[in-house]
């Protein structure tokens, strides 16, 4: 299809509803740095996975807010959000659910109880510290966006978002994602120390006696309508071959880059296209704009490949990076 051809898609109704959804999301983000001060890249690239209807897996120290973002993530765009904090002893049965006996005599019988999973936006703190087998219970709720008990299958709500975070530093007694898991989440998103200006803010907003409130901006029929017309976007031929270049270029079997041949152990799957894809429409929504452009893959490009592909233990060794590999790649796209 032409670029021409992918044009035209933008109706005037599409164009009246990307304009409606541009306003709603600003006030969306103005809300949540009522309570998130600064990290303006984390936020938009979470606001980014919530329109796109991904999962993202945030990587922070502990202390820099993770838990009040999809907090107030829920409380802003209307989600029913719960927490589950993961520790070596947690069962896949405390997350997805468990069948229990209910009633008494002849009228016994199995009663399924529902789990956190069953909620819009699941925070998962600090998932690699559950074990494979519990972090394996998130992998059908992720993909299929339902979960099978005792041979029954539950359907979970609509929209659906894990939202993982890790601790970079610490790995005792941690458990590394497999990387089908990995795949499974969107973007990952990197969120740092605080800058001086916006640490100075929060010292003052959050050591009152008064703290400030977010508004609820969204309701769950407004996020899966929002999600919706994040499809329905144009996107140009040349964007649609850029992504493909990109995505080829960091796979070792498919890379013209002999750094990517040599270093890199594996790379990113069709997941990562399709990512992409809906991440790039997202974010040029976030902008005000009708259509993604290249600039808006190579922005993402970190967020969706980084836990995407892998180096060779000699790469490492060597003292190369994940984020220098990735540069490299984003270089090939013109």
């Amino acid at each position: 299809m032409s670029v021409r051809a992918l044009a035209v898609e933008l109706t005037d109704d599409l164009e009246k509803e990307v304009i409606t959804l541009s306003s709603q999301m600003k006030l969306a983000q103005e809300n949540i740095h009522k309570m998130i001060f600064g990290q303006e890249d984390v936020v938009n690239l979470c606001l980014t996975g919530i329109l796109s209807g991904g999962h993202f897996l945030i990587m922070g120290l502990p202390g820099l807010g993770k838990t009040k973002l999809v907090d107030t993530i829920g409380k802003v765009m209307g989600l029913n959000n719960k927490r589950v904090q993961c520790t070596p002893d947690l069962m896949p049965s405390d997350i997805v659910g468990s069948e229990i006996i209910a009633g008494a005599g002849d009228t016994r019988s199995f009663k399924f109880v529902k789990g956190p999973v069953f909620c819009q936006l699941l925070m998962a703190d600090e998932i690699n510290r559950a074990s494979p087998r519990t972090q394996s219970a998130l992998l059908q709720a992720m993909q299929e966006y339902q979960v099978s008990v005792g041979g029954t299958t539950y359907d979970l709500p609509k929209p659906f978002h894990v939202m993982a975070t890790q601790n970079p530093l610490e790995q005792e007694g941690t458990y590394p994602l497999p990387e089908a898991q990995l795949d499974r989440f969107m973007l990952q998103i990197d969120i740092g120390y605080p800058e001086s200006a916006d640490e100075h803010k929060m010292m003052l907003a959050t050591t009152g006696t008064e703290e400030e409130k977010p508004e609820t901006i969204f309701n769950v029929d407004e996020v899966l309508q929002a999600q919706h017309l994040i499809r329905r976007l144009p996107i140009g031929q040349k964007v649609v071959d850029g992504i493909l270049a990109l995505v080829q270029a960091g796979r070792p079997e498919q890379s013209s880059l002999v750094s990517v041949r040599k270093h890199v152990s594996w790379g990113p799957g069709p997941r990562a296209s399709q990512a992409l894809m809906l991440a790039s429409r997202a974010k040029a929504l976030l902008d005000g704009r009708y259509a993604p452009s290249i600039d808006d893959v190579l922005e993402l490009a970190p967020a969706v490949l980084k836990h995407r592909m892998a180096l060779h233990f000699s790469a490492r060794a060597e003292g190369l990076t994940m984020e220098e590999i990735i540069r490299e790649v984003c270089g090939t796209v013109d």
